[in-house]
């Protein structure tokens, strides 16, 4: 008896252990499962790790930068003595409106454009470049969307290249390319004989479908492959080009781009964290779109009255 009484304890403390034991397996048995689950749902990584073949195309005019380059780039012009202060109001009105709406008016960008090219008619190339670095430090690197940032430098971290892709001059896209640590840029190209602008430009701006037809070219160029490569952009002008790569992206998407977006099941991001006070605090936030884009009004009256 005396032997049995000392083997109970034992029993007792041995099916203990063996409760723990089995708890214990158990517990590691569910987070294991669990692992794995979250594994085989995560998405694959991207970019792909040194994939050669893939890069990036990124718009810029509210999808790197808030508002349009075009017209910060008139802003600074107009601070070198380029055009005159009666000249800004109606420029100013266009930027303000394309930093509340967040999407592109074609009248709007084409005025722009084709006044911003009498502006440049007869400056130097050089010159134009040399301005350009300036006003990215005054007027377009606050204005970087630090989330799209985020992105870009992922695929450069991924080995892969990337290009901004915009209707503005290609001058200041490369600037901005550059400012950024970026691989480069397409952009609209201003005729230049000599290094001196004509008042002209090469083709078409560089918008809707020209960029698409753009980055094809690039990519053959590059020998890339573009189901591999990813796009971004905030406007619908941009489906062309997000629907010829494997990877597009609605970036700060405007309406009718977040529609599309949602039906084929593309990627969604959105760094806009003011767009509601902006929309409630419209005079405000028009007064500084006003402020800010003061550029590419001016340069549209600057010319009629010549």
């Amino acid at each position: 008896m005396a032997a049995l009484g000392w083997l109970t304890p034992r029993r007792r403390s041995a099916t203990a252990r063996s409760v723990l034991a089995g708890e214990a397996s158990a517990e590691a048995a569910r987070k294991s499962s669990q692992e794995t689950t979250e594994v085989t749902d995560r998405e694959p990584e991207f970019p792909v790790l040194g994939d050669t073949k893939a890069a990036a195309f990124f718009d810029l005019d509210n999808t790197v930068m808030q508002g349009a380059a075009l017209f910060h780039f008139g802003r600074g012009l107009y601070k070198r003595k380029f055009f005159e202060t009666r000249d800004l109001a109606r420029f100013a009105w266009q930027q303000a409106w394309f930093r509340l709406a967040g999407v592109e008016d074609p009248e709007h960008m084409q005025d722009a454009r084709d006044s911003a090219l009498s502006i440049v008619k007869g400056h130097r190339v050089s010159e134009l470049m040399s301005i350009g670095e300036e006003i990215y430090d005054e007027y377009m690197a606050e204005r970087i969307w630090p989330g799209t940032r985020a992105l870009a430098q992922a695929h450069l971290d991924a080995g892969q290249k990337v290009w901004l892709v915009t209707a503005a001059p290609v001058e200041i896209a490369q600037v901005i390319a550059r400012r950024l640590g970026l691989t480069g840029a397409l952009g609209t190209v201003a005729e230049s004989v000599d290094g001196v602008y004509t008042g002209k430009l090469v083709g078409e701006p560089l918008h809707g479908p020209a960029k698409a037809e753009a980055v094809r070219a690039l990519a053959a160029a590059e020998g890339l492959d573009l189901a591999r490569c990813a796009a971004y952009s905030d406007s619908h002008n941009d489906i062309p080009m997000l629907s010829l790569v494997g990877h597009p992206y609605a970036i700060n998407p405007d309406t009718k781009l977040r529609k599309h977006a949602r039906r084929l099941d593309w990627r969604l991001r959105d760094y806009r964290t003011g767009r509601k006070a902006a929309k409630v605090g419209i005079p405000a936030a028009a007064g500084v779109g006003a402020v800010a884009g003061g550029t590419a009004a001016a340069i549209a009256l600057h010319r009629r009255r010549r």
